[in-house]
This record gives C-alpha cells, structure tokens and sequence, in this order.
C-alpha cells in the first residue's frame, strides 16, 4: 500500500527500452470505484496534451521510481476515451471536505493510501485543530469534486456503539441505585453521635489528662521521614523509558520519505501555480501564475499545505 505522496513526482521508467518516459504528475480517480484509474505524465512534450498510463499497467511502484513495460503503456488524449470521462470529472480527493451524511464536517482529506491493484484503502483525514485520522474504504459513501461523504454505518463502527454500550451501562446503574438510598440511612448514625453528650460524664474529662500519649503525639516527627518518600517521586523518571517510543521511527523509511520529499520539492521548483494557494489564517502562500521558489516550498510546507500545492502546478 502507497500514500499518493510516495507515487506522484517519481520517474517513469520503461524496462525493456531502458528509457525514463516522464514523471508522474497527478492520479485520475475513478470515483464511482473508489480506483485510482490512471497516472498522468508530464514529459518534454507535456505541452502537446495529456498523456496517461492506466494503473493497470504499471509494474511497481518503488521508492525511486514507478515502472512499466514500455513507452507503448503510454496513451495520449486521442487514445484515451475510456479515461476522458475521468478527465473531465477531474476529481481529486485529496483536499476535498469530509463529511457525514448527518452533515457533520470530519475535517479535510490530506492523504490517500492506495493498494496494489489501484483501490483507494483508506483516506487520511486532517481535523480543523490539526489531528489525523483514517477512514477505510468501507466508510466512504461518496468520493465528489469537493466534498467525500462519509457513510454513517462507519461513524458508528467507531464512536456510536461504545457510547450505545455506555448508555446500557448507565441503564443499568439505576437498578444499583436504590441500593444508594440505603447508604444515606447511615448517615442517622452520625446523629447517634449527639447520644454521646450523654455520655457526658464529666468525671470522664479525668481520663483526659491521658493527654501524656501527647508524647507520642511526637510519632507526628517520624511522619516527616515519611517526606523520605519524596524521592520516590523520582519515578517520573521511569516515564524516561517513553524516550524509547524514538526508535519507533524506521531510519530507513525516515530517509525514503525524505528522498521522496527531496523528489517532489525538485519537481516543484520552477512550476507555476495553477490557483491561488493560502494558509488557513487567509495569508497567500502562491498567487495563481506565480513561479514555485524555495521560498514558496518552505511556506507550504510549514502551513501543511505542500500537498494542495503539488496538486496545483504546471
């Protein structure tokens, strides 16, 4: 399984001739099969039209490169009209709105994962506070030029039945709650207490002067070597062992990705902006027809928007 990320910006290579054929520039989704249908190309003669290769003709897709059989895998705008449909429909996914069919927006789609055979497996989802999370394919109702419907029955896969097993529980809870009640009729034991003054016997204040286990009231002092335990409170510092969670991070995906990202940003730079493209505070990061500089990259990186960008080049 691939992020988009990891294809768009790879070489194109033939494997029997020998030759790179272009680059990968944009994925054409078939949205009614939740299906990446083809990849687009952009080469030397990109000014001449689209061309494509359907995903069912590509070999593999590695982590320097995406390989076919040869140039003939290769279809222009003339022969591709079982993919103009596709093409006019130009849907994206990525940057698309996520929302229930309750009419709940989830947050933005920022990532697609996409399997072996083409099929869309899951989307990444970017909450308005910045949080991810993933929606199976099971989940998706509608892939659409601006917003992806979610299907409710997910949406109950994941929050509304724990807090239905949770209502059950609270159900249940009431049948223990007459049991409470029984639990304040001790409290008419503490009104016993006031039984107490009666036995008020004065002569009782003699055994008062028991007040000499005062002395060890000084007990009190050993509490302070109970402050010894303070250093226990070092034990935060088992929380040290978190350090480990670091070496989660595979060194050898770390560098793939960075490859990928150093692909992608030499594949950026010198485009054009095809639209307008802001941070979500309204401050334009590209002006449609503007040159991609490193100074352009930087700012979409830091907003989170390097994805919007790439999809928006020429």
């Amino acid at each position: 399984m691939k992020k988009s990320v990891e294809i768009l910006g790879l070489p194109i290579i033939s494997i029997t001739e020998g030759r790179e054929l272009g680059m990968s520039k944009t994925l054409l989704i078939d949205a009614k099969n939740g299906k990446v249908a083809a990849i687009t190309i952009e080469d030397e003669d990109w000014y001449r039209g689209v061309k494509l290769i359907p995903y069912t003709d590509v070999i593999a897709i590695g982590d320097d490169a995406v390989t076919i059989t040869n140039s003939e895998n290769i279809l222009k705008l003339d022969d591709a009209g079982d993919y103009e449909a596709l093409l006019d429909d130009n849907i994206r996914v990525i940057g698309t709105k996520a929302i229930t069919k309750t009419g709940s927006i989830q947050g933005k789609i920022s990532e697609l994962f996409i399997g072996d055979d083409g099929t869309i497996e899951k989307c990444e989802v970017t909450a308005p506070d910045g949080t991810t999370s993933e929606v199976t394919n099971d989940q998706i109702s509608i892939f659409g030029k601006q917003v992806t419907v979610i299907d409710p029955t997910g949406e109950k896969k994941n929050e509304l039945t724990p807090a239905a097993a949770h209502a059950e529980k609270m159900a249940a809870s009431p049948a223990a709650a007459p049991a409470a009640p029984a639990a304040p009729a001790a409290k008419p034991e503490p009104q016993k207490a006031p039984e107490a003054p009666k036995a008020e016997e004065k002569p009782a204040p003699a055994p008062a002067p028991a007040a000499k286990p005062e002395p060890p009231k000084a007990a009190p002092a050993p509490a302070a070597p109970a402050a010894k335990p303070e250093p226990p409170k070092a034990a935060p510092a088992p929380q040290k062992p978190a350090a480990p969670a670091a070496p989660k991070v595979d060194p050898k995906q770390a560098a793939a990705d960075k490859a990928t990202e150093e692909r992608h940003r030499r594949f950026l730079l010198g485009k054009k902006a095809t639209r307008t493209i802001k941070m979500d505070n309204g401050i334009v990061i590209v002006e449609a027809g503007q040159d991609i500089t490193e100074e352009v990259l930087q700012k979409a990186k830091l907003a989170n928007k390097f994805i919007e960008l790439s999809m928006n080049v020429q």
